[in-house]
């Protein structure tokens, strides 16, 4: 496995397990900080006690989110009230989170928590920020979410991609199944617009940094394209990964009630039926037995248990 890329020393990537995304600490001289997203609220203690830690006495004076799902703003709220942090969103989403719209964050819909924070402002597509010294522009990235953005560095040649490009595909196209038809295409212009950013290093918003940007970016070309070859792959990638996310988030989940749990979640509900063409009791002995031949879940004493660490 190539070893991860060395990055300015201005620059500190908590790395963090499912389900938060990582936070990534650019430090603005001695005196302040800026962190890009905050994980999910499950795990906002804890992201206040790395982040604290990382700054080593620093301030943090701004938090930036590359897009609004629950597992990069979840410890908004959280840093917000520790360090009095001032918070910048991406342009696009003001509404969802000044009424704190849990259908549009896709809370309520997948069964997933958030805590309500206040933006102090919103990032456009084309902007600059000085980040940790350096100088950044805002890129729009639609795909795994519509308002998205990545930030792109290019005297250092790198590049923070939230859930645009990972080391080994992309998020989730979630607008594929919410409405937004042209999310597979935006997905295609947006892998196509970073294959244009010079860049020897990609930090992501989930797994470590990494060098290979040419290998990141084929894998990627190639997850989509078996998506638009067949969507419904892209209905079952949705549901199997947001299930994971409910079983990590509940601590498990008693086999007994995975029927009802399928049943009371519209996303899981929805879909299966009308993407997939599966009713609930189908849909629930199709994802245990998915789940359990991929190995992300076993079942202990009666209960569903998701095989990774929160």
């Amino acid at each position: 496995m190539a070893r991860p890329p060395k990055l300015p020393e201005r620059i500190r990537v908590i790395e963090r397990g499912w389900l938060s995304s990582n936070n990534i600490l650019l430090f603005d001289g001695d005196d302040a900080a800026t962190l890009i997203d905050s994980g999910y609220v499950g795990h906002a203690a804890g992201t206040v006690e790395l982040v604290n830690s990382a700054l080593a006495g620093r301030r943090l004076a701004r938090l930036i989110n590359t897009h609004s799902h629950s597992d990069h703003i979840g410890g908004n709220a959280a840093l917000q009230r520790a360090f009095g942090c001032r918070i910048l969103i991406p342009a696009g989403i003001e509404r969802h989170i000044h009424d704190w719209d849990e259908d549009a964050l896709l809370l309520a819909p997948a069964a997933q928590r958030g805590e309500r924070f206040r933006h102090d402002g919103v990032v456009h597509a084309g902007d600059r920020l000085v980040m940790g010294g350096l100088d950044w522009q805002a890129h729009a990235a639609p795909g795994h979410d519509m308002d998205a953005l990545v930030f792109h560095c290019p005297a250092a040649r790198l590049l923070v991609s939230g859930d645009a490009l990972w080391e080994d595909g992309f998020g989730i196209v979630f607008g594929e199944l919410l409405g937004e038809p042209g999310a597979l295409s935006a997905t295609r212009a947006t892998l196509d617009m970073l294959s244009r950013l010079p860049a020897d290093a990609v930090i992501p918003g989930h797994g470590r940094p990494f060098a290979d940007v040419d290998a990141a970016l084929e894998r990627a070309y190639r997850r989509l394209a078996a998506f638009e070859a067949d969507p419904a792959r892209v209905a079952k990638n949705a549901i199997k990964a947001c299930f994971i996310f409910n079983l990590l988030d509940l601590q498990g989940l008693p086999r007994a009630r995975l029927e009802s749990h399928l049943a009371a979640v519209p996303f899981f509900r929805d879909i299966g039926a009308h993407r997939l063409g599966m009713d609930v009791p189908a849909l629930a002995a199709w994802l245990l037995a998915e789940l359990t031949k991929a190995g992300a879940l076993e079942e202990v004493d009666g209960r569903l248990l998701p095989t990774m660490a929160a």
